[in-house]
């Protein structure tokens, strides 16, 4: 393939797994053994290969012709279901998974890299395959075996699709006030009822069947977030012999229309409201998972695959923003240099210059450069964990690469999340008024990541996760292990160019762990966590400075173009945007109630 695309950069994706995580290394393990640098590489070619030819064609057609109901069924371009079928037929849906279940035994890193190039073409196509393996990852973890043969073989062969459904009209992220109820029956299944709504992918006619993952509640069951449990309800029922059954009682009640994502089908469902009775009894029928009122625990598995996902959705979506705006930069012709700087600068009818030579306009691209290479690397580092944690072979790693994990989760989430959005909205700058029209995809890609502060968890709800559960778990364990982790990668600076970055790294753990402390040590909860979304911001901004002398230490010696480019990002984040936690710091260490304070009566 040739390394040149305005989807994501190729060559940035080879650096950040084979230059600088190494996944080769991991082929010594077991699990991977049948892998090669070379499959990694086919594997990569075939996914920037699909992408660029099935998906990135349709990514504005389907924009601007968003699903519509026609007789209760949701309708989709044509394009969607012949990508998906490209991408199923291809073995991609079961990259990463075991080969007893058809899959290719991926390492979860390269995985979360080939998927890369799907969200950053088509964010909205590639919705449906996304959320079909995270369904699937779940049943495999805590499903029965009767389930799993039954609903994820048909999702990792492509033929049916699957949804987690947990919002509610009334309740949205406040999930222990969901109403949907589940009556036990006497065959052992139980009947639902009760509405869910903002399900992706809750509907569509792209393949035989999909697998609804609903949270609700059984009735005489504990009251909140410890009486939900979790069912599986197919769209039809399933017979014996694997062959689709009646009609299940879920319905299309409507879709929801948003201001990006549109290509990915956003419904509200109804269960259980008679228009379909499987057996003429009232219902949709349910599969229990697990144990009763374990529903929660269960579809954080989910939930939290699907956190960092979506923080790699952020990324790729700046990301792609970034490669056209740096296209652009240096194809649009506009002025010329600052005056003074030549003598032809100060005539008029001196030749116009690409706009990468106004310092503003690189001041831009680096930034934005600096956000998608660096949340790149966040959420493949995220990935490389998962594989520590699943395949090292020493218990104690897996341990760590569980715990560092938990800690990053929050951040993996939610600083793509934000900063992805910041290059968006840099791109549209450097395209100046072009940038708002849509002669150009750039203003899309900003619609498009704007959903993603509020997807899996809004920024705030990421930041009482960091705050308020994982820098205190297990007395600090995940934040002490984050610092001595950080530190084993100053300490290799010492002595080169970027020993300043790591002092000044340095500075920036011991000033988290010491505002940590003080806002914990106020012993009141309401005050620590007033202000934790300033928290949040500072953590993700440390994590991310880490990963760019991560990534310069790993440029040591080389001296093409790319590798210089990758200096010069890590240099800004270093003196541009690592200075930022310092005023962060301050405003949490006061104390400050100013948000605490002000009463809702008078905003």
């Amino acid at each position: 393939m040739p390394s040149s695309s305005l989807i994501l950069s190729r060559r940035d994706l080879d650096f950040l797994l084979h230059e600088w995580l190494e996944v080769e290394s991991l082929t010594k393990r077991p699990r991977f053994a049948e892998h090669s640098r070379e499959t990694f590489d086919a594997v990569m070619d075939l996914a920037q290969q699909i992408a660029t030819d099935h998906f990135a064609p349709h990514n504005r057609t389907a924009d601007e012709n968003e699903p519509h109901m026609v007789d209760g069924k949701a309708v989709l371009i044509p394009e969607v279901a012949k990508a998906l079928k490209v991408f199923t037929d291809a073995g991609l849906m079961a990259g990463s998974f075991d080969e007893e279940y058809g899959g290719m035994q991926l390492p979860h890193t390269v995985g979360q890299a080939v998927f890369a190039w799907f969200k950053a073409a088509n964010v909205g196509t590639s919705a449906y395959p996304f959320l079909t393996m995270g369904n699937a990852r779940l049943l495999l973890a805590h499903g029965s075996q009767e389930q799993i043969d039954t609903f994820v073989r048909p999702e990792l062969e492509g033929r049916w699709f699957g949804t987690m459904a947990l919002s509610e009209p009334q309740a949205g992220s406040s999930l222990a006030d969901i109403t949907t109820k589940a009556v036990p029956q006497d065959d052992g299944t139980y009947r639902l009822s009760g509405n869910k709504m903002w399900i992706s992918g809750g509907d569509h006619e792209l393949t035989e069947n999909i697998v609804h993952l609903v949270l609700a509640k059984i009735p005489g069951g504990p009251p909140g977030t410890k009486g939900i449990s979790l069912f599986i309800v197919p769209k039809f029922l399933v017979d014996e012999d694997g062959s689709l059954g009646e009609r299940n009682d879920v319905v299309l009640a409507g879709l929801n229309h948003k201001m990006g994502y549109r290509g990915t089908t956003n419904t509200l469902l109804n269960f259980g409201e008679g228009v379909h009775t499987p057996g003429g009894r009232p219902g949709a029928v349910g599969y229990l998972v697990g144990e009763e009122h374990r529903g929660l625990t269960y579809m954080f598995h989910m939930m939290n695959e699907a956190r960092i996902g979506v923080g790699v959705g952020a990324t790729v979506l700046g990301y792609t923003g970034y490669l056209h705006a740096l296209e652009y930069a240096r194809t649009r012709t506009q002025g010329r240099p600052a005056a003074g700087k030549t003598t032809a600068s100060k005539d008029a009818t001196s030749p116009m210059v690409p706009i990468i030579e106004h310092t503003d306009v690189r001041r831009m691209l680096l930034a934005a450069k600096s956000y998608a290479e660096g949340g790149m690397a966040l959420g493949l580092y995220c990935a490389r964990l998962v594989d520590e944690e699943q395949t090292a072979e020493d218990e104690a790693d897996r341990t760590r690469a569980h715990l560092l994990l938990d800690m990053l989760t929050p951040v993996a989430k939610a600083w793509p999340s934000q900063w992805g959005l910041v290059a968006n909205d840099l791109a549209i700058q450097v395209h100046g008024g072009y940038g708002y029209t849509r002669d150009y995809p750039v203003e899309q890609f900003y619609r498009d990541n704007r959903l993603n502060p509020i997807h899996e968890g809004t920024q705030g709800i990421q930041s009482l996760d960091l705050l308020g559960r994982k820098v205190v778990m297990q007395g600090g364990a995940g934040l002490q292990l984050l610092g001595e982790t950080i530190g084993a990668t100053t300490a290799r600076a010492a002595g080169t160019e970027w020993a300043g970055f790591a002092a000044d790294l340095d500075a920036a753990v011991a000033r988290m762990g010491a505002v940590t402390a003080a806002l914990w040590g106020t012993g009141d909860p309401d005050v620590a966590l007033a202000n934790s979304h300033v928290y949040l911001e500072a953590a993700g901004h440390i994590v991310v400075a880490w990963l760019w002398l991560e990534q310069a230490l790993a440029c040591e010696g080389a001296t093409t173009d790319f590798h210089e480019g990758k200096r010069a990002a890590a240099r800004y984040f270093w003196r541009w945007e690592l200075p930022r936690t310092r005023g962060w710091f301050d405003l949490l260490e006061s104390l400050d109630r100013t948000v605490l304070d002000t009463p809702p009566t008078v905003l």
